[in-house]
């Protein structure tokens, strides 16, 4: 995948440049590889932002149903001060997507109060931020129920109905480029950009789109498709920090051309990125590697070409295609998110040891979900029980076998019936018979944190996951200018997107014209180069492999959002690949 173009030392008119110091806020980052690609980004005097997403899926429908958020508050007071020192000291701009992790108009609005605690506390600069809204109402998603707009998102997610939209709290629509490329063509000396629920690269994109129509206005699917292609392209890449990298790291540095090509390393010492961990990236989360969709078309990558640097640390990227849904005569379609709670959760967790009780488990299990059974039959309410086993390989001979995991799961209308569910089950586990019993005094071992039980509180399941068929118009953002429109929920102007500029901070405004002058950082020295003896390379199939990971270089499975999984395995040898293709395993 390595290949080779031909004018690839031809110049290239720089557009911007975008750092990214984790995948998510909230991790946490090494300051000093950010700066350090900060003081790059001065050596090439192009406009340079600081970006990074804040939202996923991936823990789980709680935060939309319950309101929490993907971090502790502290978390993101830790990170929000160490990036407005950053946008204080270097003088660019801070985007962030999906507040708290979900998106809520609520999380914005607690990140706005982050940032506004800390301008205060540190007596400094005031700084202007812009914050979009995301959330829409029930009665909204009703009507376009009720008009056949709305399908799911996948073959896997069942069909929306009403008693889902009622049941569900908040909703959050996962917004494109356009809200927030209106907002800072609004106002070009923003400082920070707060958004809502996004599409993961929206605001790679939106920064970019800006940039091109020279900080104003314009709507960034007007762009060629190549040019959008190349920015959509590159903010599917650094939504995840370093994880293109090998080894795979927390912070990324792109450089975005004007014709939508771009270059991509990462930013620790070590870490470098290959034609194939970049273009294996497109891979994570997806079903399939080349028509990735999101707001308003695709993102197809078919004929993307991936060509490593002389540095052999960077990767230059062009030949993606934005296809907009637009130019097809089809409707603008955006992703809404909800989840609802149903019910109460008790969980019980502990190991089995004994190999006589490990092969015949899941006849155990089996008896223990009947004893359960036997012992609720007089309860009217309605329950569940989950046993999830982690070790358990059948194939393995018995005298060969570790210890199995087990967590159980007790879910009811309340949370008295959950804890009982559980308790009777793990009892079941402890004193269970089975054929051969020899370890008579107990099967299972137990009491992680001196609990028998755990309480878990609440359940929530998604119940919203759905794409909706939006009217012409209505992907853009409406500006909020008085108090009554921030506090209703209603559409102005027919929209139910919504920003905001505010100035936060008592101090003076930022001077852009005093910045950090190249070569000094108060992190101390850092250099990011590959020492001869730590350059990573290919894998290569052992002399005699005897498993997937003698002969894969990744090996991975993730979520692809609440309703499917994939498994990605992925060879740097195209004939090791023919060949396991060719083999049917």
């Amino acid at each position: 995948m390595e290949s080779i173009q031909p004018d690839l030392k031809a110049p290239r008119e720089r557009l911007c440049q975008i750092i990214t110091p984790v995948g998510m806020l909230g991790y946490g980052f090494n300051v000093a590889d950010v700066e350090f690609g900060l003081q790059l980004s001065l050596e090439a005097k192009a406009p340079t932002a600081i970006i990074l997403d804040s939202g996923s899926t991936d823990s789980g429908p709680a935060k939309l149903a319950l309101g929490t958020m993907t971090c502790p508050r502290s978390a993101y007071e830790r990170d929000l001060r160490q990036l407005i020192r950053l946008v204080q000291r270097y003088h660019v701009p801070l985007l962030i997507s999906s507040a708290g992790g979900d998106g809520s108009n609520a999380h914005v609005n607690e990140f706005l109060e982050i940032i506004r605690e800390t301008l205060e506390t540190s007596g400094s600069s005031s700084l202007k931020v812009l914050s979009i809204y995301c959330e829409t109402r029930k009665e909204w998603l009703l009507h376009q129920l009720e008009a056949g707009k709305v399908s799911g998102c996948g073959p896997c997610v069942p069909a929306l109905t009403v008693e889902d939209i009622k049941a569900t709290p908040t909703i959050v629509g996962q917004i494109g480029p356009e809200p927030m490329v209106r907002a800072m063509a609004a106002h070009p000396e923003f400082d920070i950009l707060v958004a809502g629920r996004a599409y993961d690269p929206s605001p790679f994109v939106a920064f970019c789109a800006f940039k091109s129509s020279t900080n104003s206005y314009a709507s960034a699917l007007n762009l060629s498709s190549t040019v959008l292609g190349g920015f959509t392209h590159m903010g599917k890449l650094m939504e995840c920090g370093g994880a293109c990298a090998t080894p795979k790291c927390a912070a990324s540095m792109a450089t975005i051309y004007c014709d939508g090509s771009f270059d991509i390393r990462p930013l620790a010492s070590g870490s470098r990125c290959t034609a194939t961990s970049v273009a294996a990236h497109a891979l994570y989360e997806k079903c399939r590697p080349d028509i990735l969709h999101g707001p308003g078309g695709c993102l197809d990558l078919t004929t993307a070409n991936y060509s490593v640097l002389d540095d052999r640390i960077t990767v230059h990227v062009d030949g993606s295609v934005f296809k907009a849904s637009k130019h097809a005569n089809t409707p603008y379609t955006m992703k809404f998110e909800g989840a609802k709670i149903i019910g109460h959760r008790t969980i019980f967790m502990g190991s089995f040891c004994d190999p006589i009780l490990i092969q015949q488990l899941p006849s155990l299990l089996s008896r223990v979900r009947a004893y359960v059974t036997e012992q609720h039959s007089h309860v009217g309410e309605a329950w569940s029980l989950y046993f999830h086993i982690y070790g358990f390989n059948p194939s393995i001979p018995a005298e060969h076998r570790g210890e199995v995991f087990l967590v159980g799961e007790a879910l009811a209308e309340n949370q008295a019936l959950a804890t009982d569910i559980a308790s009777c089950a793990r009892v079941a586990c402890v004193h269970g018979a089975y054929a051969g019993q020899k370890a008579t005094s107990g099967n299972f071992g137990m009491g992680i944190g001196g609990k028998l039980e755990i309480e878990m509180g609440v359940c929530a399941e998604f119940s919203v996951y759905h794409l909706v068929e939006l009217e012409e118009g209505q992907e853009y953002a409406q500006e909020i200018q008085f108090l009554e429109e921030r506090e209703s929920a209603k559409e102005v102007d027919g929209k139910f997107l919504k920003w905001e500029m505010r100035v936060l901070g008592k101090g003076p405004r930022i001077d852009k014209t005093d910045c950090q002058a190249p070569g000094k950082n108060t992190n101390g020295e850092r250099i990011n180069t590959l020492a001869p003896g730590s350059r990573s390379t290919p894998t290569t199939a052992s002399s005699a492999p005897k498993t997937l990971g003698d002969i894969a270089s990744v090996v991975r499975s993730k979520n692809a959002g609440p309703y499917e999984i994939t498994l990605d395995v992925i060879f740097d040898d195209p004939a090791v690949y023919q060949r396991i293709k060719e083999a049917r395993l």
